[in-house]
């Protein structure tokens, strides 16, 4: 009989040791868990803060001034456009009259490279299944 009665208290010792880690444990998550709420709630306002600050920097009328400010522009009048007549000379021809113009022929063959019938090397050629 004394040995069941010591069998039992050393099961109930144990199964309080086991009841305590268990709330030791959930008691650890509920303080993780809430470290993170309270970080997560950081993060939220510094995002809103930035967003915040973004608006202040990106506003129109603040960009307006800066750019008044800080550009040497101004605005377009007519009279700063010219007539043909005073326009330089035409640069002097790099090919020969009767010759193909190079940069129109480098232009065709650009085309002729994008012509979807043509199948470059890296790809193969597909092959006619029927």
């Amino acid at each position: 009989m004394r040995f069941i009665h010591l069998l039992v208290i050393g099961a109930l010792i144990f199964a309080a040791a086991y009841v305590y880690r268990i709330k030791m444990d959930s008691t650890a998550r509920t303080e993780k868990v809430l470290r993170l709420h309270a970080e997560i709630r950081e993060q939220r306002d510094a995002i809103a803060q930035l967003r915040s600050e973004w608006a202040k920097l990106d506003a129109p009328l603040r960009l307006q001034g800066l750019a008044e400010r800080h550009l040497p522009l101004k605005p377009v009048n007519g009279t700063q456009y010219d007539s043909l007549k005073n326009l330089p000379d035409r640069p002097p021809r790099m090919f020969r009259p009767g010759e193909p113009d190079p940069i129109g022929s480098m232009i065709n063959t650009i085309e002729a490279a994008s012509d979807p019938d043509s199948v470059t090397g890296s790809v193969p050629q597909p092959e006619d299944r029927q």
